[in-house]
């Protein structure tokens, strides 16, 4: 496979950064992983691939045997895009080597909402084998299902390296569920992926995300977005499965007058799992607005929950929430919420509480015939179940569907 090429300055500053360490979280030793991977064929009809593989790809909200219930369709094994598919007109989804054929103008997108030296995992990416998906609304397209894309760990101790781009042009509405899974249970892997979202006037993006890693993965996403005026962008995090480490924390930039972000997150950390996940808001245009709002349990693992918002335009209104439940005596959440504001006017807020489950709930449910057992699981049920303003039925339905399946390996 012969990776994308981009510029020659930004594989100058990659190379300055390739050993650079991440601001935040554990440092990975990217020596312990391999570099590439072979190139896996390509797949017309991905209801093809080994049931084993499309159960896992299926837990993560991804269907493979009806694609007519969704306007596209992208899978990534490894490095390599194994299947690419469209069904409504006026939506693009293809990998981004493809892309970066069909137009020329796409590389002046590249690294523009991350940095490409932000740290040792975006300058991998740039320098290694790597591929990814483009998705892309056009014009006042508004989708009617969602286009869904799956980045598959097929390979155990890879680097995976994954560069994605996603437009909504002007006046466009796009919805994607992603979701990332691996194929083994024991063996490390570690994910790198990139992603930038450029969401232009007017225009409306809802990005649900399930995450299944397995207890040795190290996950190191790197998400930037830029918003236009009247732009939104609806971002949704969901994972509950084992993973070893994970260090992430997404930056918007509302740079358009009464732009929107919103940042939803539903996390688990089972026994020695670190999760160090947050959220960036840069409020800079006038009457830009935003809501990051986390929910958290632990029964073993650690969950360093961050949230940060910086208010620097007039009339600009911010709010940070963090609820966490500790249900083990090794569980750790610590919330960080931060607040900049850099003008009068501004109206910015958060709150925070992290405690366990209140024993009088648990008996005020046993008092009307619940075991200990079934009231906990009915108490927690009720926390992970967050209404998300603005998620189409058939997205709410996913991440519905996710969070329920993973109650019971909580439980």
């Amino acid at each position: 496979m012969t990776k994308p090429r981009t510029s020659e300055s930004l594989n100058t500053r990659a190379k300055a950064a390739s050993a650079k360490r991440g601001a935040i979280g554990e440092d990975i030793d990217l020596g312990q992983f391999e570099s590439e991977a072979e190139t896996a064929a390509y797949k017309a009809n991905p209801a093809e691939l080994p049931a084993v593989d499309k159960q896992k790809i299926l837990e993560v909200g991804v269907v493979l045997d009806d694609l007519k219930q969704r306007a596209g369709t992208f899978i990534q094994a490894n490095n390599t895009p194994i299947h690419s598919s469209v069904t409504e007109e006026g939506i693009e989804v293809m990998p981004v080597s493809k892309a970066l054929e069909k137009y020329d103008w796409l590389p002046d997108y590249f690294w523009k909402a991350v940095a490409v030296d932000t740290d040792k995992y975006t300058a991998n990416v740039e320098l290694g084998q790597w591929d990814g998906y483009f998705i892309r609304a056009l014009p006042g397209v508004k989708t009617t299902f969602p286009v869904q894309a799956c980045l598959y760990l097929a390979k155990a101790r890879l680097a995976q390296k994954v560069h994605n781009i996603i437009i909504a042009e002007e006046g466009s509405e796009l919805h994607i569920i992603t979701g990332c899974a691996t194929a083994f249970k024991e063996e490390p892997g570690l994910h790198m992926g990139v992603s930038e979202f450029y969401i232009k006037r007017g225009a409306k993006v809802t990005f649900s995300m399930i995450h299944s890693w397995n207890p040795e993965t190290a996950v190191r996403p790197r998400t930037g977005a830029i918003l236009d005026d009247d732009a939104v962008f609806l971002s949704n995090y969901v994972l509950m499965k084992p993973v070893r480490n994970l260090q992430t924390n997404p930056l918007a930039m509302c740079n358009g007058n009464n732009s929107v972000t919103r940042f939803n997150s539903i996390l688990v950390a089972t026994p020695d799992s670190m999760l160090d996940v947050g959220s960036r808001v840069f409020l800079k245009g006038k009457g830009s607005k935003t809501e990051i709002i986390s929910r958290a349990i632990t029964n073993g693992g650690t969950i360093i929950a961050r949230g940060y918002v910086e208010g620097a335009a007039p009339d600009v209104k911010g709010h940070l929430e963090c609820r966490g439940l500790i249900l083990s005596e090794r569980g750790v959440i610590h919330a960080i919420p931060e607040l900049k504001g850099l003008l009068s006017g501004i109206d910015l807020s958060h709150e925070a509480a992290v405690g366990k489950i209140a024993e009088e709930e648990v008996e005020y449910l046993m008092a009307r015939g619940l075991t200990r057992t079934e009231a906990t699981a009915t108490i927690v049920r009720g926390f992970l179940h967050v209404d998300i303003e603005g998620l189409p039925p058939m997205l709410a339905e996913e991440l519905r569907k996710a969070v329920d399946a993973s109650e019971k390996d909580l439980m």
